[in-house]
């Protein structure tokens, strides 16, 4: 039996294995049972823990998308890590190791709240990675029918669009659709996001990988460095998504993408793995 958490952020739910003791590598068809909401325990992804051979990182972070592939960042998955690991030491601070690089969260104020800083974003089309050369403040040609949306990586694709009514968008048709447009040799995470009169936005996310889930991090990073680059909303804004809201700021001083928000453990359980 292979013993595991369940937590989320915002809904953004992810099955939590601590193989930092040494267990082989967890294979693709494992994942994709765990994350199966039928057969399985059910989550947007599989995050699993190891030791992280930098000496400034207390762990590394493994993200398993339901499909089996692997993703290089995980915001609400990431600040969960960090509530773990944050109530092991007892410290006000975690240093997770990722594909995408180390990310450091701290505990705030007001029950299970916790910030991530989720470091600064590439906006170089060789970074994100793009299939040739363009401007990523407005992507040429056309995606499902939708124009000139914005690319950023947080560490891994995103593509993010700015509508009337995010909530209008028949995401389950045109997400799958742009994730895979030849554009984007890495696939590509996808976000509908519409900017408030208060500055606020209102976002919906197309996990690559995963489909519709109820909150993504790493594209409400994605999504805040884009309005900041086309002037539609200040350095700091609330973004919410179908399961809460998230505060955001891209620092000016270092350019790097800070995210807060709630994180909670759902249940303690185990799994068969045969």
């Amino acid at each position: 039996m292979i013993p595991f958490l369940k937590m989320h952020g915002l809904g953004n739910d992810f099955v939590v294995l601590d193989r930092r003791d040494g267990a082989p590598r967890l294979e693709p068809e494992l994942a994709r049972r765990l994350a199966d909401r039928r057969f399985g325990v059910g989550c947007d992804q599989v995050i699993v823990l190891e030791p992280s051979a930098r000496s400034d990182a207390d762990v590394f972070m493994r993200i398993l998308n339901p499909d089996g592939s692997e993703a290089e960042a995980c915001g609400n998955a990431t600040r969960c890590i960090a509530d773990l690991v944050m109530a092991e030491s007892g410290a006000e601070e975690a240093r997770i190791e990722t594909l995408a690089g180390l990310l450091i969260g701290h505990r705030q104020e007001g029950g299970r709240i916790v910030s991530v800083d989720m470091g600064a974003p590439w906006l170089d089309w060789e970074k994100i990675p793009l299939a040739r050369a363009m401007d990523t403040l407005a992507l040429e040609g056309e995606f499902a029918g939708f124009h000139a949306p914005c690319a950023v990586s947080m560490g891994n694709p995103h593509i993010v669009f700015f509508v009337p009514d995010a909530q209008a968008i028949r995401l389950e048709e045109v997400g799958p659709k742009i994730e895979h447009d030849p554009l984007f040799p890495a696939r590509a995470n996808v976000e509908f996001a519409t900017i408030r009169p208060d500055g606020s936005i209102n976002l919906r996310v197309w996990e690559r990988g995963a489909g519709i889930t109820l909150a993504c991090g790493s594209g409400a990073c994605a999504t805040m460095v884009a309005a900041v680059r086309r002037g539609l909303t200040g350095r700091r804004a609330a973004i919410d998504l179908p399961g809460g809201r998230l505060q955001m700021e891209w620092r000016e001083s270092d350019g790097h993408v800070i995210m807060t928000g709630p994180v909670a453990l759902s249940f303690r359980g185990e799994f068969a793995a045969a």
